[in-house]
């Protein structure tokens, strides 16, 4: 599954060391990787906003991490996924898991997809060093060499 982990990101879709002035602007640069990467459209960034607007912070799944998402829909356009580090914290109102400084885009075409991603994205996250990891990345080719 990491194989396939690591093909989920593009160089477009990952934007590191970004500025952030709220969780909606964190959540948005997640939202341009995908964009920028024709993993997504912009609908989708929307979809993803709105989900947490409703829902609450449930997309904090770890310390200091983020998994920004929406339902699979038409606004999806292939499976993938972004990487956004932040250069400073945003806080997302998820008590013990704030602040966050790495938010992931997942965008998937079906359930299975957005099931499967989950799965190796727990596995990563299993690794308490994981997103200390994410948070030292300085280029795309070394996310893909840490999720080989």
């Amino acid at each position: 599954m990491d194989a396939s982990l690591a093909t989920a990101f593009s160089p477009d879709s990952v934007l590191l060391q970004r500025s952030a002035g709220s969780w909606r602007e964190a959540i948005g640069l997640a939202g341009e990787g995908l964009t920028t990467a024709g993993i997504a459209t912009e609908g989708y960034t929307a979809a993803m906003i709105h989900a947490v607007e409703v829902n609450g912070p449930y997309i904090v799944i770890a310390p200091g991490f983020a998994l920004a998402h929406a339902r699979p829909s038409e606004e999806v356009l292939r499976w993938g996924m972004s990487l956004v580090t932040l250069a400073e914290p945003v806080q997302f109102g998820a008590d013990a898991h704030d602040p966050v400084y790495v938010v992931v885009g997942l965008a998937a075409v079906d359930k299975d997809q957005h099931i499967a991603a989950l799965m190796a994205l727990g596995e990563k996250l299993a690794d308490p060093e994981f997103v200390n990891s994410l948070l030292k990345l300085s280029r795309f080719d070394d996310l893909i060499h840490l999720l080989s």
